[in-house]
């Protein structure tokens, strides 16, 4: 728990890269690759990847330091976020992607 602890900003970057990247492959798979298959791999992969660990860093820290800190309210945040702005986001995002991969040739 302290590795976690003593290493959790560079976790939290590296867990929302993940995701993001996660998030791109997901769209890719959906509309690029037309697979449900690779769909549901994308979707396990972004909540192994984004949702899931910030929550349990959240805790973690949260039991660890026993307070509110800085970082604790960063994850509460993100997740705020992901649950409200973040959906229009993702279907901007998705919107984008699916007019990318379905664009008729000139």
């Amino acid at each position: 728990m302290n590795f976690l602890v003593e290493n959790k900003w560079m976790i939290l970057v590296i867990l929302e890269v993940l995701a993001w990247s996660s998030t791109f492959f997901l769209l890719y798979a959906r509309y690029g690759l037309k697979s449900s298959f690779w769909f549901k791999v994308a979707t396990v992969l972004f909540a192994l990847t984004g949702v899931i660990p910030q929550v349990l860093m959240g805790i973690v820290n949260f039991i660890a330091t026993k307070k509110i800190d800085l970082f604790t309210l960063i994850i509460l945040l993100l997740i705020l976020y992901g649950f409200t702005i973040g959906k229009k986001h993702v279907k901007k995002l998705d919107a984008w992607a699916q007019a990318k991969f379905f664009k008729q040739p000139s």
